[in-house]
């Protein structure tokens, strides 16, 4: 894995790991230099929202599908959960909730569309989608 996850936001990131790998452009989690930048960039605060969208969507895609399963979602809630592990019956809840308010074509899954949808909801995304450094 790239000595990028030194970087302290990364270190206590749970989402560290996917980020390097998607940013890698061997996709190993290995970041040479220009990865770094272009990591950077999608980082910054003043990043689009679109772009820094399409990024967070592909970190959260742990199977590469294109979409944001039931399975993808899970290991959303127990990577942001960590050590506070919830019961199967609440992770079920959360994943539930998540897909009534974004499915939008109630397939049992979040297209990019609809990821990008729901996260224009939030006023916090742009923000806290960035490294400060």
């Amino acid at each position: 894995m790239s000595k990028i996850l030194l970087l302290s936001q990364l270190r206590v990131n749970p989402f560290g790991d996917r980020i390097c790998v998607i940013f890698s452009s061997s996709r190993d989690g290995d970041c040479t230099f220009e990865d770094f930048l272009d990591m950077m960039s999608v980082l910054s605060e003043t990043a689009p929202k679109p772009v820094k969208a399409e990024h967070a969507f592909r970190i959260f895609d742990f199977d590469g599908d294109d979409m944001l399963g039931v399975t993808d979602l899970k290991q959303i809630i127990d990577r942001l959960t960590g050590s506070h592990h919830l019961s199967d019956n609440d992770v079920q809840h959360l994943i539930q909730n998540i897909l009534d308010e974004a499915d939008l074509d109630d397939d049992g899954a979040l297209s990019f569309a609809e990821f990008e949808l729901f996260i224009e909801k939030s006023q916090d995304f742009h923000k806290m989608f960035c490294i400060r450094l």
